[in-house]
């Protein structure tokens, strides 16, 4: 609380009215303070945090069967060291017909985006379908930087069906 100090200073001969009278004032600043305090914590108890923004992955039940997948709807992607990228058509599981492999990168031109426009509309203008199944391997060296980015291309390009699956022997030595 603020508070006057009525005792002015006697002048040289105890004379109250001495030459010039001079009134102090003290203000309390512990009600302030106090204030101040209570404001902090009650807007550090009543705020939100930020929440983080994952994405939604969903999934597959491990009880059931393996879906039977067309290779010609299916296109594979492989994630390479410094960020290399391997893609070809189909599941490359035919081991009499060996896939064709083709090199990419993330480059906005001719990169991998292109791939899955190309691979989009070629099974689109088969089926009349948007049955595209994209099929995500990475090799132990891939960064996971490149996971992330790969799963940015399948949302920009509107891929409803991908799967992130384990990579085989024969394939991690194309980076070799």
């Amino acid at each position: 609380m603020a508070e006057m100090n009525n005792d002015a200073p006697k002048g040289r001969h105890g004379n109250k009215n001495a030459r010039c009278s001079k009134k102090s004032t003290r203000v309390d600043m512990t009600p302030m303070v106090d204030l101040g305090f209570l404001l902090i914590t009650f807007f550090m108890l009543t705020t939100t945090l930020a929440q983080p923004k994952t994405m939604q992955l969903l999934m597959p039940r491990s009880d059931g069967d393996p879906m039977s997948l067309p290779a010609k709807k299916a296109l594979t992607v492989i994630l390479g060291p410094q960020g290399r990228v391997a893609w070809y058509e189909g599941i490359g599981d035919d081991p009499t017909a060996p896939p064709q492999i083709s090199y990419t990168s993330f480059a906005n031109h001719n990169g991998i985006r292109d791939v899955i426009i190309r691979k989009k509309e070629a099974v689109y203008q088969a089926t009349q379908k948007n049955d595209l199944m994209v099929l995500i391997k990475a090799v132990k060296q891939a960064r996971y930087e490149n996971v992330v980015d790969i799963m940015d291309e399948m949302l920009i390009n509107q891929v409803d069906r991908y799967a992130i699956v384990d990579i085989s022997q024969q394939e991690e030595g194309y980076f070799k």
